[in-house]
């Protein structure tokens, strides 16, 4: 039995289903954990989502930004979806967008499966928070997107503001800068607040600004962690977190991380040779 963590899909079905055959995935005895962005700009988000969807006994998800912004315009009327891009259009007007729809709302935001010794989330965590803080607050986060109120927090989804996580937060407000933590972090100062704008590589970013993953005095997470979101960070190792996002959709490779075995393991194929090479980021 083997677990297998998968960085950024966003649509790009023909190298996720050339990575399963290259992993020899076998559904009875094996798990794979996707660390969001399953959909958009890769080309067939649609055939994606079906696949995974279709696999979902075996799977762990933590949604992205892109996902979330999929469910985001799922919630807008027929006329203002026809408006958004013909990869996303395919699965708004699918016969079984309800359906997929519902899955993905019940998806996770923050995974951590204390026998393997691994966490999983899109983009990262606050400085200040232990293991056990992240699982409350993603949670908080779950239980509103599963729950019949998820139209109100979906539509209020979008926003820079606030920018950094506090407990006092409330409603809404809490809720975003729970979400812009969890999913779109990159580089933060010591307070946590994010700078969504820097997204380059280490030593790119302004002054007063850290990865994530490397601000001082933050809160040690007895935990290895695995990532996405930042595709020009490309693979990294180091301070207990290994993100996996490798660019499949700007022409890099799509990657797959081991998580059973002693030492992690990774396994990779190139994309689509159609796929331009780029630093793009969203």
């Amino acid at each position: 039995m083997a677990t297998y963590a998968i960085g950024d899909v966003q649509g790009c079905y023909p190298e996720l289903a050339r990575l399963l055959d290259k992993l020899r995935f076998d559904p009875v005895d094996d798990r794979l954990w996707f660390c969001g962005d399953l959909v958009n700009r890769g080309g067939q988000s649609l055939e994606t989502l079906r696949l995974i969807h279709g696999l979902r006994d075996n799977v762990v998800v933590t949604l992205g930004n892109h996902d979330l912004s999929l469910l985001a315009i799922a919630q807008r009327k027929p006329d203002a979806q026809s408006r958004v891009n013909p990869e996303l259009r395919e699965v708004l007007f699918a016969e079984d967008a309800p359906v997929l729809f519902e899955w993905l709302r019940n998806q996770k935001l923050f995974h951590h499966d204390e026998a393997l010794g691994w966490s999983m989330v899109h983009a990262g965590l606050a400085p200040s928070w232990t293991l056990r803080q992240a699982q409350r607050v993603a949670q908080e986060i779950e239980r509103e997107l599963s729950s019949p109120r998820h139209p109100r927090l979906l539509k209020n989804l979008f926003g820079n503001r606030p920018a950094a996580w506090s407990s006092r937060l409330q409603g809404i407000e809490r809720y975003r800068a729970a979400i812009n933590t969890l999913t779109r972090m990159r580089y933060c100062d010591v307070n946590g607040r994010i700078d969504f704008e820097a997204k380059g590589i280490p030593g790119s970013q302004k002054p007063g600004l850290y990865p994530w993953f490397a601000v001082p005095g933050m809160r040690r997470r007895e935990t290895r962690i695995v990532c996405g979101h930042w595709s020009a960070l490309g693979r990294f190792a180091g301070l207990g977190v290994y993100a996996i996002d490798t660019g499949c959709v700007w022409g890099g490779q799509l990657t797959a991380l081991r998580l059973d075995g002693e030492e992690p393991h990774y396994v990779t194929v190139k994309a689509e040779p159609h796929r331009k090479r780029s630093g793009g980021e969203d």
